[in-house]
């Protein structure tokens, strides 16, 4: 007999053939993979001395479409901060890791990567790369790694600035400036008359770093200064309504209250997909070149 002199079976053989199919997707699925890491606080006192330590840590994904990795792959990545401070003294131990495996990995293994530095966080941008926060004192800057292979692209002491070089969605571009302090230990950045180094890149390289120099050097000094000079980084467009617009970087240097402003800045426009140094228009004292590690 069939099923059609037996209609009530009809949906029972669907429901098997569902159930069939479930039991053949399950038996094909990677076994699950888990990881449990701790968070502690401890606070203490020795010889009069107070003490808090912190650690922190959090796991978080990525989406698919990393720079540098196979299309379609996801990052597991795991991120650790870690703080040791004298509750009556300034500054303290701070440290920021991020450590990466693609998605369905055991991640009792080696990770494609670890990254650790001195900070206090790091945050995923645009999903493409890692701005680690590394102002662990007075002074703000960051360190910017690619996010598809922890690869150090640049330091900056202005806050990272990105930007698409079209109205449409595409890649952004990220640029930021290095200061060298007085006391560089780098031989190419103990020269007295540099100012900084603009980094501009993709999201997995560097496409251009500019040196920045004046020939004054009491003035480059006082450019570079941490403390007394606040610098800032914009992009514009002369053309908005365009696809393909004309942008050009700003980069500005002012001096910080009480000392009079006295705004400073260098123009730099973008030709293509790179900085045009040859069209830059500078401050009297300074010059631009093209630089490399």
């Amino acid at each position: 007999m069939g099923l059609h002199q037996w209609p009530w079976l009809a949906p029972l053989g669907a429901i098997g053939l569902i159930l069939a199919v479930a039991a053949g997707a399950r038996s094909v699925m990677a076994d699950p993979v888990t990881a449990q890491s701790s968070s502690t606080f401890s606070f203490g006192e020795k010889d009069g001395s107070k003490t808090i330590e912190i650690n922190n840590v959090t796991y978080d994904t990525t989406s698919s479409g990393v720079p540098g990795r196979p299309q379609g792959e996801q990052l597991v990545l795991r991120t650790t901060t870690h703080s040791k401070q004298n509750v009556d003294e300034e500054g303290g131990d701070f440290t920021v890791g991020v450590e990466a495996w693609p998605l369905g990995t055991d991640l009792a293994t080696k990770p494609i990567y670890a990254v650790t530095l001195e900070g206090v966080g790091a945050t995923v941008q645009d999903g493409n790369v890692i701005l680690f926060d590394r102002g662990i004192e007075d002074v703000s800057w960051w360190s910017v790694y690619t996010l598809g292979s922890g690869t150090l692209l640049f330091d900056t002491y202005v806050p990272l600035l990105s930007f698409s070089l079209s109205r449409q969605v595409g890649e952004p571009r990220y640029v930021g400036l290095d200061v060298p302090p007085d006391d560089e230990a780098d031989p190419k950045l103990k020269d007295p008359q540099i100012v900084g180094v603009l980094a501009y890149a993709a999201a997995d390289h560097v496409i251009r770093r500019l040196l920045f120099t004046c020939s004054d050097t009491k003035r480059a000094a006082e450019l570079r200064s941490y403390y007394d000079e606040t610098r800032e980084l914009s992009v514009s467009n002369a053309t908005p309504a365009a696809d393909n617009p004309r942008l050009t970087l700003r980069l500005a240097w002012s001096a910080n209250f009480p000392s009079a402003p006295n705004t400073v800045q260098a123009l730099i426009p973008l030709k293509g997909d790179d900085l045009d140094a040859e069209h830059a228009k500078l401050p009297a004292c300074m010059k631009v070149a093209a630089w490399t590690d």
